[in-house]
């Protein structure tokens, strides 16, 4: 039978270290420390040790408990200061939402397309859904759009050339030209259309986040069914997507 310290997995062991510190009223030996974790005797003592080595622990006078040193309060006031960051996001998105009275979807690129990190769900009963953690690809949507016209003119057509421009309706782009065209657009009016590439019945309109230096962070979206929007109205969006996305940038600054 596997014993505790094969069944915890090495990286998780300083930081379940530090949530059992985090969570006790006060500092805890190695021993105690070990109660909520379980690894062997010695296994709990070198790391701890290493922890006050490198600064995340500290001894208290006497030299049997720990508490949390500096590297650990500077790493949870970090943490504390996105977790407020999060909260400011929330209430912008809350806003544009009641605004437009459509989904309002924050969006940022990683390896595999387009994630959706934070959303706000229209109140109509007839709604597309692209839940939070959806990833979505960059050629076909809005948001990914928007992403590719912020890259410079070598890096969009080295996008351009190696993504797989799947064709998912028959709006999708799927020459790397064509798409090289439409990016060209977007970068000029600073806003991006998905007009049923992505889903039949569904379109969409994004406009980037940039940090102080001009660098894309994300993108700001909305998406809603045909039936109910058409690209003339999601144009109209655009001044209070602005006004959203400045708030933002007040909030990264």
């Amino acid at each position: 039978m596997p014993n505790s310290e094969d069944r915890i997995a090495t990286n998780l062991r300083t930081l379940l270290i530090l949530e059992a510190i985090g969570k006790a009223a006060e500092p805890l030996t190695p021993t105690e420390i070990n109660q909520s974790i379980g690894l062997p005797k010695q296994t709990i003592h070198r790391l701890c040790a290493t922890m006050v080595a490198e600064g995340f622990l500290l001894y208290e006078p006497g030299g049997k408990r720990l508490r949390p040193a500096r590297r650990s309060r500077t790493i949870g006031a970090g943490l504390l200061h996105s977790s407020r960051d999060h909260i400011l996001r929330r209430q912008i998105l809350l806003e544009l939402a009641s605004k437009i009275r459509e989904t309002v979807n924050y969006v940022v690129p990683e390896d595999d397309g387009m994630n959706y990190l934070d959303r706000v769900e229209t109140d109509w009963a007839f709604r597309v859904l692209l839940p939070i953690g959806t990833h979505v690809p960059f050629h076909c949507t809005a948001s990914g759009k928007v992403f590719l016209a912020s890259l410079d003119a070598r890096k969009r057509k080295a996008y351009a050339q190696a993504l797989t421009l799947d064709r998912k309706t028959a709006n999708t782009i799927t020459d790397p030209d064509d798409l090289l065209r439409e990016l060209s657009l977007v970068s000029k009016r600073g806003f991006a259309f998905d007009d049923e590439e992505f889903m039949d019945g569904m379109i969409a309109i994004a406009v980037p986040v940039l940090d102080s230096e001009g660098r894309f962070l994300a993108a700001l979206a909305c998406h809603g069914p045909t039936v109910r929007m058409t690209l003339e109205m999601l144009e109209s969006f655009v001044p209070e997507f602005d006004a959203a996305v400045k708030k933002m940038q007040i909030m990264l600054c």
